[in-house]
């Protein structure tokens, strides 16, 4: 017989009285020594390790009566091996230098740069000619400028010097027309000084034709006025002779009445357009 068969037979423990939950204690500490057995399994492929072979010798029991076979005591468990020792980290050898690379040339590189270089020139050209045309309407700008202000200054100077020149003239004709006025009204008043001395020297011949044909009343006292309107022909002949004012003596009235008709005609002026159709005369006896 095994070992393990006379161990079962002679060592043969107890039945303890049955505690509730020692099943799932049992079932629980199985697994833990499972999980822990595939932690040594691991470990020990992990280290590459062989496992020694087990040899094991079984025998039948005997048929006499039943044998109640109780589950293995787990196997001791074997101390873990010590780690490995870890290699110590080698420097990281340095970086090959890359080789240079020799870049081939473009065949179109010439082209390419010629190109850019043609297209430079173009802009440069353009931008010289558009400030070029920049300039020269700026310049074109400023010299209408200057000469719109040359016009307009121009043309601000003949407006004063046409303005001073009718200003002139208005003066020169301002003052020929008060000379001119000055002078009518001279000649007028000269003309009415001769014509007021005309009819005062034609009133006066006629006044002295009249006087002379008066026959002045012996009892006349004073020196009283009497005033005839006299109407007559332009031959001087007398049509009416009409008493205006007495002088207050009725026979002193009747008598210059009786001259005046008996005068007739009166003496005519000298000039023809001195001649008035009616006349007013003043007659007094001592004048």
């Amino acid at each position: 017989m095994s070992a393990v068969t006379t161990w079962i037979r002679h060592e043969r423990p107890r039945r303890p009285r049955r505690v509730k939950g020692k099943g799932w204690a049992f079932i629980l500490a199985v697994a833990v020594q499972l999980g822990f057995l595939a932690v040594l399994v691991f470990s020990v492929q992990w280290q590459n390790r062989k496992p020694e072979p087990i040899t094991a010798e079984l025998y039948a029991p005997p048929v006499k009566q039943p044998v109640v076979v109780q589950p293995a005591p787990p196997a001791p468990v074997p101390e873990p091996a010590p780690p490995a020792p870890v290699p110590e980290p080698r420097p990281a050898p340095p970086p090959a230098k890359p080789e240079p690379v020799v870049e081939k040339p473009d065949p179109r590189a010439a082209e390419i740069a010629l190109k850019a270089k043609q297209e430079q020139e173009r802009k440069h050209r353009e931008e010289v000619e558009r400030m070029a045309r920049e300039a020269k309407e700026a310049d074109e700008k400023r010299r209408l400028e200057e000469r719109r202000l040359a016009e307009a200054k121009e043309r601000q100077q003949r407006e004063m010097v046409a303005m001073r020149q009718q200003a002139e003239r208005e003066t020169q004709l301002r003052a020929q027309a008060e000379k001119e006025i000055q002078q009518r009204q001279s000649q007028q008043v000269a003309e009415a000084s001769a014509r007021s001395r005309a009819e005062a020297d034609w009133i006066r011949r006629i006044q002295a034709k009249v006087k002379g044909n008066v026959i002045v009343p012996a009892e006349l006292a004073g020196n009283p006025e009497a005033i005839f309107d006299v109407v007559q022909l332009p031959t001087g002949e007398i049509i009416e002779a009409t008493l205006r004012k007495s002088s207050g003596n009725r026979a002193y009235d009747d008598a210059v009445q009786r001259a005046i008709i008996k005068s007739s005609p009166l003496p005519r002026p000298d000039r023809a357009e001195l001649f008035q159709r009616t006349l007013t005369l003043k007659f007094r006896p001592q004048d």
